[in-house]
């Protein structure tokens, strides 16, 4: 794996604890941790990668902005990395939306796999424990598929 693909991913995770300090103190039991994506592609006659298997991390830094990196499978079963800030302002019935904004790399037909923006609208729900993130990835015409993805996470909290 080139190691300059993955430096972006490795230095927000060693950030984290920084980004952190912009609120009261780290603590860890605030970390979110995911096994990856589901995503419900709008093409499934593709063949693409519904179950995008990896591991990600999430930390809010207050009750709008969290940091988030890590490393999955993508629809072309490649791997990618993401690192990017979820800016969740507004709240309906426990329901936070907003938007992540970041990079993500791994994509061949996508600037032949190198980093790229995104901006993606994103909705949250959250308990104690268990959370899941829903996503909205808009179709690219020849260059990445379109899909609704599902990123269910837990913390060990309190």
């Amino acid at each position: 794996m080139n190691s300059l693909r993955t430096l972006p991913v490795l230095s927000i995770a060693l950030l984290i604890p920084g980004f952190a300090s912009a609120q009261e103190s780290f603590d860890p039991k605030n970390i979110w941790i995911n096994p990856g994506f589901y995503s419900a592609h709008f093409d499934g006659g593709k063949g693409l990668e519904n179950v995008n298997q990896g591991l990600g991390f999430e930390y809010p830094l207050n009750d709008t902005f969290r940091v988030t990196a890590g490393t999955f499978r993508n629809s072309d079963r490649r791997q990618s990395n993401y690192v990017g800030l979820y800016v969740l302002p507004v709240e309906f019935y426990g329901v936070k939306f907003g938007a992540v904004v970041g990079g993500f790399d791994g994509y061949p037909n996508y600037r032949n796999g190198n980093w790229f923006p995104a901006i993606l609208p994103v909705a949250a729900i959250e308990g104690k424990n268990w959370g899941l993130n829903i996503a909205y990835v808009p179709t690219i015409k020849n260059r990445l598929y379109g899909a609704i993805t599902f990123q269910l996470k837990y913390r060990f909290g309190e």
